[in-house]
């Protein structure tokens, strides 16, 4: 069962990932070195996305969603005047997001042997 009347305080379980930017957005006199990217909403997909668009990271999805997931907001042109590397690794974060229980293990486990042994 669904709860429907979400509180303020839901807000902050949502799930967060801090990316670091290689090329900082400067707007005004505030320079955004790091954003928060947030796990997006099943509504945050509205619009003519898919998760399939996700998975395969297409470009224009991420760019789409962007504004809806970030913190501080990205507008529109920042988004699409962000740094290829940026881009790349919010598009890999975001991936993250959509990964399964098992995928997820597996990235573990392959991130586990290739660990160094004392």
């Amino acid at each position: 069962m669904t709860d429907t009347n979400s509180k303020p305080a839901d807000l902050a379980k949502k799930t967060f990932e801090t990316v670091e930017l290689s090329a900082p957005i400067v707007r005004g006199d505030v320079t955004i070195e790091t954003l928060n990217i947030r796990k997006p909403t099943a509504g945050e997909l509205r619009g003519g996305l898919s998760l399939a668009d996700f998975i395969g990271t297409d470009i224009g999805a991420i760019l789409k969603v962007l504004p809806r997931i970030t913190e501080p907001p990205l507008t529109e042109d920042e988004c699409h005047n962000l740094d290829l590397s940026d881009l790349s690794e919010i598009g890999g974060t975001i991936r993250g997001f959509f990964m399964t229980k098992a995928e997820r293990a597996m990235m573990d486990k392959m991130i586990a042997e290739q660990q160094p042994t004392n």
